[in-house]
């Protein structure tokens, strides 16, 4: 693959992260940002009256024009990376067509970036977290991430390592079954996070959660079908048949 073609798909990735950002966008303003309305209610319900802070910012910005400016940077700068780590997989990870090995990567950096490091360390709604150890629950949560994406690759070389022995299936069960073991250990040896009030309501932090994943599933998709489209007409644009030329007549 050429300095050209990398280019390329690196400034379709961004238009794609762009786009699944928008998307995103959608999902966590309607499905979101009341969850996490709630959550700020109840923490200015529970708080003592002197504690009450100023708002540097408005309620009403961080929703709208700060919540844009979040999801839209964070999906074009995913999306840039994603493309980076594309253009290696393609036809590194099996025969497939741009467009299916696009979902693929989707569905491999969903799982890998966020799914597994939010099993061990979900997301938490305002007024969940002590601001004390904050420093030491982002440091947690990017270690397992970084656990997570590492182990991820080195299943990936594992089940390229045990193919051409063991064939694809046994070598892709082989690959999956270290991942899941190593992540096992990974969450039996680091500390486990328990800082919700005992009174927080288990609905609205079980809302909150599940929008959380929601949004990056909709990031992730949106990810791949339009990456995937856009780098199948790149890589393998389609031909038109040409119909076959008339025979010109002799004439008698």
């Amino acid at each position: 693959m050429n300095s050209t073609t990398v280019r390329n798909l690196l400034v379709r990735g961004m238009l794609a992260g762009l786009g699944a950002g928008v998307l995103a966008l959608l999902v966590a303003y309607f499905l979101g940002e009341p969850g996490v309305d709630d959550a700020i209610g109840f923490e200015e319900a529970h708080a003592p009256a002197h504690e009450h802070e100023v708002e540097l910012v408005s309620r009403g910005l961080q929703s709208t024009g700060g919540l844009a400016t979040g999801v839209l940077v964070y999906g074009v700068a995913f999306g840039g990376i994603a493309a980076l780590a594309y253009c290696f997989a393609l036809g590194r990870v099996g025969r497939f067509r741009p467009r299916a090995t696009a979902l693929l990567l989707s569905a491999t950096a969903l799982l890998a970036v966020y799914v597994v490091p939010f099993l061990k360390y979900p997301a938490n709604p305002p007024s969940v977290g002590d601001p004390d150890t904050i420093g030491k629950r982002t440091t947690l949560y990017f270690l397992m991430m970084v656990l997570s994406v590492l182990l991820a690759v080195a299943a990936v070389i594992l089940g390229k390592r045990l193919a051409p022995r063991w064939g694809t299936w046994y070598a892709t069960v082989a690959a999956v079954a270290f991942f899941g073991l190593a992540i096992g250990l990974a969450y039996a040896f680091l500390p486990v996070i328990n800082e919700v009030p005992k009174d927080f309501p288990a609905t609205l932090l079980w809302r909150f959660r599940t929008s959380a994943l929601a949004i990056q599933l909709t990031l992730w998709t949106g990810f791949g079908l339009i990456f995937g489209e856009l780098a199948q007409r790149l890589l393998a644009p389609r031909t038109e048949p040409v119909a076959p030329a008339q025979a010109t007549p002799v004439p008698q």
